[in-house]
């Protein structure tokens, strides 16, 4: 006999952005769910905490959200901290001794929405802007397929100048995914493209949070609770065995049986906790198929303001964007000074430098671009690593991408790595977790569990590619 929804206990191993989007979305349709987080706070990489001996929070990394977001968007309506984002509509791109370029919309059709503003941008030269204008046009019509060429040697392919690369494709994609273009998979950079910069001016619009990360994300803790649901923190998930009628889940010094365990860890993660058997084989054997990328957020507070920009991608230097968190953040007092967050995405180079080094590298480069930062005074500043940010999305790797589904019947898997048609985004994590709550509802007798919300709608001539 299928249990109903209401006696049907799931157990969410992960915090993170795709175990609670999964728990979100089951204690909607009456699961009791309990979520386990082996950290004392919610939303995974996306977090922050207090800076010892300040009192200032910190996010572990800046993150944002484009128009194309369409589930992390429901997701943040579900959990009722929608109006915690600040939208922009234009992008500034800084060069080092300050000139800007501006790109927004204009009233024209998309894919041209853009192209006036592109076109006037003085960070590229004509012959720069017409390659680039090249390649969109060969990436228009459909997402090309994964052949093993890299982004990189698909853009020299397509006749790409070298400020081209270093100027437009290279500063966007490798904030996008988080590694390299010659490491990067040309339908994974294509999706990127088509998806944000193309299909509409909605789409590109991007969003940034002005409350910190926990505070985002502990409101999902809160939509699970008032549903029934329990959220258990510091509870680490060091093992589990799947049976016919239960799962058996275990921590440190505690067993529980659930009628269902979704495993919404990174790949890394998930390979700690797998069972040694004949079973569990192939999924491991996939996972060892996934690298990582590491991300590097540097934070820096001054005694003055350094600009009047919330936001800028910084061109030609190691630092990638800088977010202005003292513009950004709601209920901050500014007091004359600003409060810079720093990103460096796929920072492979940084790794192995210490704290002092990176700050030293980042106040250095940002003076080149902000006049105002080189009189300034450090107040105090700190740098966070992620050097397991994200997988890497290397040509070829969505082969060992699995679905929902796993080797256990009573057992599903989420996580941005797993087959979303996403790269690793959080849009990628959220649409994970809510494929794991449909796979899961439909396997408990649900009827019409459906929680995947489709694609942005393309506008204008794009809609002839649809």
């Amino acid at each position: 006999m299928t249990a109903t929804p209401q006696q049907n206990t799931v157990a969410i191993a992960g915090g993170g952005l795709a175990g609670l989007a999964a728990g979100c979305a089951l204690a909607e349709a009456g699961f009791r769910v309990t979520l386990l987080e082996k950290r004392p706070f919610l939303g995974g990489r996306a977090s922050s905490y207090e800076l010892p001996g300040t009192g200032e929070i910190v996010d572990n990394c800046q993150h944002v959200l484009l128009g194309c977001c369409t589930n992390l968007m429901d997701f943040y309506r579900r959990t009722g901290v929608e109006k915690k984002i600040r939208w922009y509509d234009e992008l500034t791109f800084l060069e080092p001794g300050g000139r800007a370029s501006v790109i927004g919309p204009s009233a024209l059709p998309a894919p041209l929405h853009n192209s006036w503003s592109f076109l006037r941008a003085p960070m590229l030269g004509l012959v720069d802007k017409l390659s680039i204008a090249m390649a969109l046009v060969a990436l228009a019509p459909s997402l090309p397929a994964d052949r093993g060429e890299s982004f990189l040697q698909w853009l020299r392919r397509h006749g790409q100048t070298q400020a081209a690369i270093d100027r437009f494709w290279n500063p966007i994609m490798v904030s996008a995914l988080n590694e390299e273009l010659d490491r990067m998979s040309v339908p994974y950079a294509a999706q990127v493209i088509r998806e944000s910069f193309m299909k509409s001016a909605a789409a590109g619009r991007m969003g940034v949070p002005c409350v910190p990360l926990t505070e985002l994300y502990s409101a999902a803790g809160d939509y699970i609770r008032q549903r029934g649901g329990e959220v258990r923190l510091r509870s680490a998930v060091s093992g589990f065995q799947g049976a016919e009628e239960k799962v058996t889940v275990r921590g440190d010094g505690w067993t529980e049986e659930f009628d269902n365990l979704v495993l919404a860890m990174p790949f890394d993660g998930l390979a700690r906790v797998l069972p040694e058997s004949a079973e569990a084989a192939p999924l491991r054997k996939m996972l060892a198929n996934f690298g990582s990328s590491p991300i590097t957020a540097i934070h820096i507070w001054f005694d003055r303001e350094i600009s009047d920009l919330d936001h800028a991608v910084l061109l030609d230097r190691t630092i990638q964007w800088m977010f202005h968190k003292s513009r950004l953040i709601e209920r901050r007092e500014r007091g004359g000074g600003s409060y810079v967050e720093l990103v460096v995405s796929s920072s492979k180079t940084l790794v192995e430098k210490s704290r002092a080094e990176i700050v030293e590298l980042a106040l250095s480069e940002l003076r080149e671009f902000f006049p105002g930062a080189r009189d300034a005074q450090v107040v105090k500043s700190t740098v966070i690593k992620e050097v397991h940010a994200t997988y890497s999305p290397r040509p070829g790797v969505d082969l060992y991408r699995p679905h929902a589904a796993s080797p256990w019947e009573r057992v599903f898997l989420a996580g941005d790595w797993t087959a979303t048609g996403w790269p690793a985004t959080m849009e990628g994590a959220v649409r994970s977790g809510y494929l794991a709550a449909e796979a899961l509802a439909e396997s408990a007798g649900s009827e019409n569990a459906k929680f995947l919300i489709p694609d942005l709608a393309a506008t204008g001539l794009m809609r002839w590619f649809e």
